[in-house]
């Protein structure tokens, strides 16, 4: 029987390993060291080494050669995606259109009470559910729960939202999004995310949660995604305010703008901090 422990360190080891591949620190066609060696360069035994193999293995990022060893494959990812948060909104609805979209499932439930309180919705009314898959250059990337009122969500079809984005569909019902709150932090990959984006169980990933606010204050959508780290980043463009002794950095979408005219950002889609 393995010990509690091994799964856990399968796993560190495997992160590790992949984080080393994708960031191109272990270039393709390179030749990993033996299991022995990598066994006593991360202190796990070779069994714990052999697993985390596997796990990479099942994803393209490595080849074992029968009597050769085990051969970086490298990560051919394609661009990956950048979200502009300093516009949000217009960002939103320009991915929607130049990503591809798999809908899992689209059905009309009872809002479960953290969704009735932040929709700011009656206690029995229900809501529509979508969970979507988004990929680029044919590799997915992101893994949306969604959650509209049902009496906007009536509004659109299921193949409605397979083909367009959801802030698409909301504002052209006639709709006015206003406001958002939004939280942005990190989760571990169930098996059901992790199996619908290619990726190993306990993988790192983007989470954010965005609420979007109509005229008064009227709920009108509740966001769960989470997002690949090695195919999505999170960029804000900010701009020095204030009188002296309390400047302070400020969000700005006109310095977006300004660099996408001038095209400095050109062949630079994503920066990593």
């Amino acid at each position: 029987m393995r010990p509690a422990t091994e799964p856990l360190k399968t796993q560190k080891v495997y992160l590790l390993l992949r984080d080393r591949i994708v960031s191109g620190e272990l270039k393709a066609g390179a030749r990993l060291p033996s299991e022995l060696a990598l066994a006593g360069q991360y202190e796990v035994s070779r069994v714990t080494i052999r697993l985390a193999l596997d796990l990479l293995a099942r994803e393209d990022l490595v080849e074992k050669r029968v009597g050769s060893g085990t051969y970086i494959k490298g990560a051919v990812f394609g661009q990956p995606v950048t979200a502009d948060l300093s516009n949000a909104f217009a960002h939103l609805i320009e991915m929607g259109r130049s990503t591809a979209v798999k809908l899992i499932s689209f059905e009309y439930v009872e809002a479960p009470a953290r969704i009735t309180e932040a929709l700011r919705l009656e206690d029995d009314e229900r809501v529509q559910k979508s969970v979507r898959v988004r990929s680029f250059d044919d590799v997915p990337f992101s893994y949306l729960t969604a959650y509209v009122p049902e009496r906007i969500g009536r509004g659109y079809s299921r193949d409605d939202l397979a083909n367009l984005a959801l802030l698409e569909l909301i504002e052209r019902s006639g709709l006015k999004t206003e406001t958002a709150w939004q939280e942005v932090g990190a989760v571990l990959a169930n098996p059901e995310v992790a199996e619908a984006l290619g990726i190993g169980v306990g993988s790192p990933l983007i989470a954010l949660t965005r609420v979007v606010y109509g005229k008064g204050g009227q709920g009108m959508e509740y966001l769960q995604a989470l997002y690949r780290p090695d195919r999505y980043s999170l960029q804000m463009n900010l701009v020095r305010k204030g009188s002296e002794g309390s400047r302070h950095w400020s969000p700005t979408s006109e310095v977006y703008r300004s660099e996408r005219e001038n095209g400095p950002r050109a062949g630079k889609r994503m920066v990593k901090k």
